[in-house]
C-alpha cells in the first residue's frame, strides 16, 4: 500500500471518530459520562451516597441481592433521576447500569445480582424493608396528616357526599367519595396510629443512605409522641368533636416538627438532605 493510501485512510478514519467520538467507548464508559451529568449529585462522584443512598458496596449489593438485573435497569429508567423521572433513555439507563456494575467489580454481562448472606440470618437473606423513610412517610403519614390538619379549615359534618364523574371511571376519585367526612378522618387517625411503629423497622434507610437511628431514644420519643396524638386523634373523631382539632393539630404538628428539627431539617428543602439521620 503507498503512502498516499495510508494517509487517505488515516484520514477518514479519523474524521469517523470526530463525527462519532464515543465509537471507541464501552457501555460502562459511556454510562460514567451519564452518571456524572445525572446521577452523581445525589449519589456521589464515587458512588457513596449523598442525598440518595449510595450505589456501591455491601449496603447497595445487599439491597440488590438475587435480583434481576433488568430490574435495576428499569429502576434508573423509570424512577431516576429523582426531580425528572423518565428522562433517561432505555439504552442510556443500560448504559449507566453497566457502569455502576462495572464499579462494584461485578461481571460483565451480569444478568442477576449475586446473592448476598445477611450476617446472623442462618445463611439466609433478611427481607429490608420494602421503603426508604422518606417513601413511607410520603405514602402514608403525609396524606394522612394534611386530612386531620384539613379540619381546621372544614368542618367534615358539613362536607356533602360527591358523585364521582360517570365517564370516564376514575378509581381514585370513585375512593374518595366512599368515606367521606368524619369517615375519612377515623381512617387518617387509625392510619397514623397504627404505622408509627414502622418508623423503628430495623434494616429501614433514609434517603440519603443511612439507617434509621432506630435505637436512639430520643427517635423512640417522637415515634411514642406521634402515636399518641394519633390515639387522641382518633378519639376526637369518634366523638365528632370537630372543636378539638385545633388544639390537636398543633399537636399533631409539634410532634412532627420536633422530629424534623432534629434528623430531617438539617439536611435543608427537599432534594438536599445530605446531612439527613445523622
Amino acid at each position: 500500500m503507498s503512502v498516499l493510501a495510508i494517509a487517505v485512510l488515516a484520514a477518514a478514519s479519523l474524521r469517523a471518530f470526530v463525527a462519532d467520538p464515543f465509537a471507541a467507548q464501552t457501555p460502562a464508559m459511556r454510562g460514567r459520562d451519564i452518571y456524572r451529568a445525572q446521577c452523581a449529585e445525589c449519589h456521589g462522584n464515587a458512588m457513596e451516597g449523598t442525598i440518595g443512598p449510595p450505589l456501591s458496596g455491601s449496603d447497595f449489593l445487599a439491597g440488590w441481592s438475587g435480583r434481576p438485573v433488568v430490574d435495576f435497569v428499569d429502576k434508573i429508567q423509570k424512577t431516576m433521576p429523582f426531580n425528572q423521572t423518565s428522562s433517561l433513555s432505555r439504552e442510556e439507563s443500560t448504559t449507566v447500569a453497566s457502569y455502576i456494575i462495572e464499579t462494584n467489580k461485578l461481571p460483565t454481562g451480569l444478568s442477576t445480582f449475586p446473592t448476598v448472606r445477611a450476617a446472623g440470618a442462618g445463611g439466609g437473606r433478611v427481607q429490608a424493608p420494602e421503603g426508604n423513610l422518606a417513601e413511607l412517610m410520603r405514602a402514608i403519614a403525609f396524606p394522612n396528616a394534611n386530612i386531620i390538619f384539613n379540619l381546621q379549615l372544614k368542618d367534615p359534618s358539613a362536607q356533602r357526599k360527591k358523585q364521582p364523574a360517570a365517564s370516564p371511571f376514575d378509581y381514585v376519585e370513585w375512593g374518595a367519595t366512599v368515606y367521606p367526612g368524619w369517615l375519612a378522618v377515623d381512617q387518617a387517625a387509625i392510619a397514623l396510629a397504627e404505622t408509627a411503629p414502622l418508623l423503628l423497622t430495623r434494616g429501614r434507610r433514609c434517603q440519603n443512605g443511612r439507617p434509621v437511628p432506630v435505637d436512639r431514644a430520643d427517635w423512640k420519643q417522637y415515634v411514642a409522641a406521634l402515636v399518641d396524638v394519633s390515639r387522641s386523634t382518633h378519639k376526637a373523631s369518634q366523638e365528632r368533636n370537630h372543636e378539638a382539632f385545633v388544639g390537636i393539630s398543633e399537636k399533631l404538628n409539634d410532634a412532627c416538627a420536633n422530629c424534623h428539627k432534629v434528623y430531617r431539617d438539617k439536611g435543608g428543602a427537599e432534594g438536599s438532605g445530605a446531612a439527613r439521620c445523622q
